[in-house]
């Protein structure tokens, strides 16, 4: 037993010197917080004969977007958290969905990869193109030259990622859309989600959520 304390301590003081093996001191302040069920939030779409609710929160605030590495608002960027609840008994698919921000005027803007934020710290212009969880494809063409590296790890930990929802599951990530130049992107704005399916295939009835449900319930 005491030949066993000895060892326990030996192990941890081998830990303590050696910075690589422990955990990163600020790796938890990068961390979003636990998602709740998509109807606990301010903006979301139920389809209950589907048995789905998505919900969208923008983190369009300095101290909500503290948690990101990159300071996204200041370059045109508004994150936003997209949360999946699944409570049907069967898996629901985002491999082929195009999630898109629709502003009050109309215009769809499709999700943001990190070489489009990359571009915009480098004043490249981003080639037009939509969004698609995932691309089968790599994208091509003006690619930013320059890689950042807070840019690549919020991307990489805390883009929106899983392709299917289990039954009885939320998932959740955040999404990045392009809104530079426009005021208020939020006050008449939207977030359209189509093309997800059912374990059978069968695509879902589109999803949109109204963000003047998160300005409205938010002011108060």
């Amino acid at each position: 037993m005491l030949r066993q304390s000895v060892v326990a301590v030996w192990v941890f003081a081998a830990l303590l010197s050696c910075p690589l093996l422990l955990p990163r001191a600020g790796a938890a302040d990068h961390a979003a917080p636990p998602a709740g069920v998509a109807t606990s939030y301010l903006a979301f779409d139920l389809h209950p004969a589907e048995q789905v609710a998505i919900a969208a929160d923008p983190y369009n605030t300095p101290e909500k977007a503290s948690i990101f590495r990159f300071k996204y608002l200041q370059y045109g960027f508004l994150p936003i958290r997209i949360i999946v609840t699944n409570n049907g008994d069967k898996p629901i698919s985002l491999i082929d969905a195009r999630i898109n921000f629709i502003t009050a005027a109309g215009d769809k803007i499709p999700a943001a990869e990190a070489e489009d934020v990359e571009r915009r710290i480098g004043g490249v212009k981003r080639p037009d193109s939509g969004y698609k969880l995932p691309g089968p494809l790599p994208r091509i063409g003006n690619k930013s030259s320059t890689k950042n590296k807070d840019v690549e790890e919020d991307f990489k930990s805390l883009e929106y990622a899983a392709v299917a929802v289990e039954a009885h599951t939320t998932r959740a990530g955040f999404l990045f859309y392009d809104v530079d130049g426009i005021a208020n992107p939020l006050a008449g704005g939207k977030l359209n989600l189509r093309m997800l399916r059912n374990a059978d295939g069968k695509e879902l009835f589109y999803f949109e959520i109204p963000f003047d449900k998160y300005l409205g319930k938010a002011a108060n």
